[in-house]
This record gives structure tokens, C-alpha cells and sequence, in this order.
């Protein structure tokens, strides 16, 4: 048999009923309740979040530039090689020009040649061998005209020569560019792989830096809802606690153990002003709300209540009273990293604070990195 849970009737909003007192702290749960999950769950990337993603992306970029850097000689090198490759194409086609007059001149030459002996031999011309022998008036005028059919046979010789060695020094040059072409495709391919790589690698860190400012942007966004969350929870908080203490600035007591206890804080009313600046840029140096560094924040937020503080963390951090962990109250200095970085604690375990280069004025939970970070509170 199957069980069946009992059907579950509608909650009725008992917040409703409350006196209004109660309920703002009803309120104020709800918001605490969300902002803690939240808080949770950012609680180990605060300190490096979004910061951290930006830095990243800062390196993928410098990848870029150098990978960049080295692309254009690259590219340079291949051009060049493509050039040298495009010469010795054209020289081989002048060559196969040249090779294919050489032999057509050659054959024009033997044929020539030939002619010329057939002709010098069997014809009855002036120019024969016979009408040499039987025309010469003397024996000189014999010899010259020997000499002077010899002269012609030579030349022609001397002409057909001279075209085989040109049709063989114009094939030896082509076998040369060929050679020449074989190794140039193979160092115009050389270069085209190494293009090619550094393409690759050039897609690759794009595609990475796309892909980090496509996660930024989440993040900015998650964190942004975070932060109205977050906000909305401490003003819902501020607004149902019980108005600060007046009457000027509280005294420190020493137990009989020797500790100090101090003093009830009086000036809470700063967590309210130091909301304002949600949102404001981190500046180093800064201390206005056109930007602010850790102490330039709680520098100029004490300032709007009537008190000095040094734009210092080291040395507000040797002011007022010193509070422990527990002890914390709203508008109580937080001390991390060996006091390198301040805010303002805004009760509810949460802290207001300017925490770093490429980030905003931030409400963040004294959790996570900031638990492990924190060196201590102090009251003014």
C-alpha cells in the first residue's frame, strides 16, 4: 500500500498579524536568510571573482598581443617564400621558352649544315668541290677556293656547336630550377604550417577571451542581484534596529581579568551613509565618491558625521578600541591581511568595502577568504 502524505493546507501569512515592530524583524529574517544563502555561495570567489576572471582575461589578452607580435614576421616569411617560388616559376617557363628555340635553332643549323655539304659536294655550281677544282685559273686560286669551302663548313660546324651547347646549358639550368622549385615548395609549405600554427593559436586564446568576458559578464550580472539582495536585506535590518546610543562617545572598561571591553558603538548611523555608495568604482588613492580605495571609503563616510579618520588602514587600525569577532557591532572597523585592507561592518555577518582595482563599493560576507583574512575590529 502506498502512503500518501496528508494533503498540505496554505500557510497563512502570519507576518501580517504581527505588530509592526515584530514584523520588521520578521522581515529582516527573510532578508537575512536569502542574503546568507547568497553570501554562501560567493563566499570562497569574493576576493577573487570577478577580479580574478578580469586578470585572466588580462593575461589571455597579452597571449594575444605576443602570439600577434609574432604572426606578422610569420606571415612575412611566407610571403617572401611564395615570392621567391613565384620567380623560379617564371624562370622555368622562360626556360621551357628558351629550350624550345634552342631546339628548333639546332634543327634549323644541322639542316643548314647538311645543305651546305650536300650542296658543296654534288652540285655543279660555282660553289661545288668540282668547279672549285676545275674552274681555278692557278694553283693559288686552287688553294683559296678550297680553303674558302672549308671556311663555310667550318662556320656552319662551328654554328651547330654552339646551339647544342646552348640546348644543353638551357636543359642543364631547367634540371637546376627544378630542383630550385622542389625545395622552394617545400620551405613556401614550411612557412604556411608555421602561418597556420600560429593562426590556430591566435583562434584558440580569442575563442578563451571571448569565452571570459562571456563569463564576466555573468558574474557581473549574478553579482550585481547578489549585491540588491544583499542591500535590501541590511536596510530592511538597519530600519528594525533599535536607534544607536547618544550621548558622545562611549569609554572602554578593563575586567578584573585585565581585558578590555569596549564601549557600545555610537556610530552605527554610518552604515546607512556608507550604503550610499554602493556601486561607486575603486580608485586607488581615492576618497570622494567619484571613487574610493579601502580606508578613502571609511575615511570620507566618518567624515559625514563629524569625525576624522587618517586615509590609512594601518593607522585607523591602531585607533579606537579594539573588538573581536564576536564582539562586532554595526559601524565597527574590519581588519584583513594584516591590515592592508579595511570596511565597515553592517551587522548580519556582512561588511561594506571598496576591495580592489576593477571592482565597486560592495556589501561581502565575513566568511570564506575574509574569515581566514580577518586580523580584527576596532570601535572608534
Amino acid at each position: 500500500m502506498t502512503y500518501r502524505p496528508p494533503p498540505v493546507r496554505p500557510s497563512i501569512p502570519i507576518v501580517r498579524f504581527l505588530p509592526r515592530s515584530r514584523r520588521r524583524q520578521a522581515q529582516a529574517f527573510v532578508f537575512a536568510i536569502a542574503a546568507f544563502f547568497l553570501a554562501a555561495a560567493a563566499a570562497s570567489a569574493d576576493p577573487g571573482g570577478v577580479a580574478a576572471k578580469q586578470a585572466q582575461a588580462q593575461q589571455v589578452l597579452a597571449q594575444i598581443q605576443r602570439i600577434d607580435d609574432s604572426m606578422g614576421p610569420a606571415v612575412e616569411a611566407y610571403n617572401l617564400a611564395n615570392l621567391k617560388l613565384q620567380k623560379i616559376v617564371g624562370a622555368l617557363q622562360e626556360n621551357r621558352r628558351q629550350l624550345k628555340v634552342a631546339r628548333k635553332n639546332l634543327k634549323f643549323a644541322q639542316a643548314s649544315l647538311a645543305n651546305r655539304l650536300v650542296a658543296a659536294y654534288t652540285s655543279t655550281q660555282d660553289n661545288s668541290t668540282l668547279s672549285v677544282l676545275l674552274g681555278s685559273t692557278s694553283l693559288e686560286d686552287l688553294l683559296n677556293r678550297i680553303e674558302a669551302v672549308n671556311s663555310t663548313s667550318r662556320q656552319d660546324a662551328s654554328i651547330v656547336h654552339q646551339v647544342a651547347s646552348f640546348k644543353a646549358a638551357v636543359r642543364q639550368h631547367r634540371r637546376e630550377l627544378q630542383s630550385a622549385h622542389a625545395a622552394q615548395q617545400s620551405v613556401v609549405a614550411e612557412k604556411a604550417a608555421q602561418k597556420q600554427r600560429i593562426q590556430a593559436q591566435l583562434a584558440s586564446r580569442r575563442q578563451l577571451l571571448s569565452s571570459i568576458k562571456g563569463e564576466i559578464v555573468r558574474m557581473k550580472a549574478a553579482e550585481a542581484a547578489q549585491q540588491r539582495i544583499l542591500a535590501a536585506a541590511a536596510r530592511t535590518r538597519l530600519a528594525s534596529a533599535d536607534p544607536p546610543p547618544t550621548g558622545g562617545v562611549g569609554v572602554a572598561a578593563i575586567t578584573p581579568e585585565g581585558t578590555t571591553v569596549a564601549p557600545p558603538n555610537v556610530h552605527g548611523g554610518v552604515v546607512g551613509i556608507a550604503m550610499r555608495y554602493l556601486g561607486v568604482p575603486y580608485v586607488w588613492g581615492g576618497a570622494s565618491p567619484s571613487g574610493f580605495d579601502c580606508s578613502g571609503l571609511v575615511m570620507y563616510v566618518f567624515a559625514q558625521i563629524g569625525v576624522s579618520l587618517p586615509h590609512s588602514s594601518y593607522a585607523m587600525y591602531g585607533m579606537g578600541t579594539p573588538v573581536s569577532y564576536s564582539q562586532l557591532q554595526a559601524g565597527d572597523l574590519v581588519f584583513f591581511t594584516g591590515a592592508s585592507h579595511m570596511g565597515i561592518y553592517i551587522g548580519g555577518g556582512q561588511f561594506i568595502h571598496a576591495p580592489h582595482t576593477g571592482d565597486v563599493v560592495k556589501i561581502s560576507s565575513l566568511s570564506g577568504y575574509y574569515a581566514s583574512a580577518f586580523v580584527g575590529g576596532r570601535r572608534i
